[in-house]
């Protein structure tokens, strides 16, 4: 009698044995199920969630990732120069983010200069552009994207000639006519509400005429809060579409630079707007 069930022991353990084996064959050569169904399952699928993420890319850069790239920033004889190193030290390799390696954004303390411009490579981790300013405090962001490397915009103060002042020192009002005319096309912003924590659409009304992509999109926003360090740098939310979505996490005043290009010619059209609770 003991010597059955010791046989039919070691049988069901020598079968138990077999069907794990079995499982994981089968599991190895089928991927699981729930793993598989988040990635695209077709090569045009993900094509489709990569061209759709590009209008976000930039949207906003969270304040608490931390940078593994440093920019160094300066100014003389009429020339930006930066200097790009990661925390080994070592220069970082950048990808073509909306046909650019680098998109540098700089203003004035009062926020009313603004430039976005694209420094070339002159060296290893060196880029520079001639740019005219004038004599001011300016604050500049270093629009880039680090190959493997975290990255998180930030603000990066520098002084041009001996007068210096302060962000946030600039008397913003929030503007009551949301129409401007610029080099004779007029652009109108629309949006049903400014509320912090929501999200927030932001249309602009061409009128009659057509924009021309513009780095690999229809137009670009960029916003900075008064202080000139909250930063948000967004795309249309389509091809086709001059419309664009953010959202703000703190109540205030904003101003934001739309760029659209008509013809050869870029317009910036600035808007400053109130954020509320």
């Amino acid at each position: 009698m003991k010597k059955s069930i010791l046989i039919w022991t070691f049988s069901a353990i020598v079968y138990l044995g077999i069907v794990i084996i079995g499982f994981n064959v089968y599991a190895s050569m089928n991927p699981d199920t729930e793993e598989h169904n988040n990635h695209p399952t077709t090569e045009q699928e993900g094509e489709n969630m990569d061209h759709q993420n590009s209008h976000h890319a930039h949207e906003n850069h969270s304040a608490n990732t931390i940078s593994e790239v440093t920019p160094k920033v300066s100014y003389a004889n009429g020339e930006i120069t930066i200097e790009l190193k990661d925390k080994n030290n070592n220069v970082p390799e950048l990808e073509v983010s909306h046909e650019k390696y680098m998109h540098f954004i700089v203003v004035s303390s009062d926020l009313k200069e603004y430039h976005h411009i694209h420094p070339e490579k002159t060296g290893d981790g060196i880029y520079k552009q001639k740019v005219s300013l004038t004599g001011h405090s300016y604050k500049a962001f270093v629009d880039i994207k680090p190959k493997g490397l975290q990255y998180s915009v930030k603000s990066i103060e520098f002084h041009v000639g001996e007068t210096n002042h302060e962000h946030g020192d600039n008397d913003l009002v929030a503007d009551t006519e949301f129409t401007k005319t610029i080099n004779g096309q007029t652009v109108e912003l629309i949006t049903d509400s400014l509320e912090v924590n929501k999200k927030i659409t932001l249309k602009f009304d061409v009128k009659d005429a057509t924009p021309e992509p513009h780095l690999g999109a229809l137009g670009h926003v960029v916003v900075l809060d008064e202080a000139g360090e909250k930063y948000i740098h967004v795309h249309p939310v389509a091809d086709d579409q001059t419309v664009f979505e953010t959202q703000f996490d703190k109540p205030g005043i904003y101003k934001l630079w739309a760029e659209f290009k008509f013809g050869e010619q870029v317009n910036v059209y600035p808007f400053v707007i109130e954020v509320k609770e």
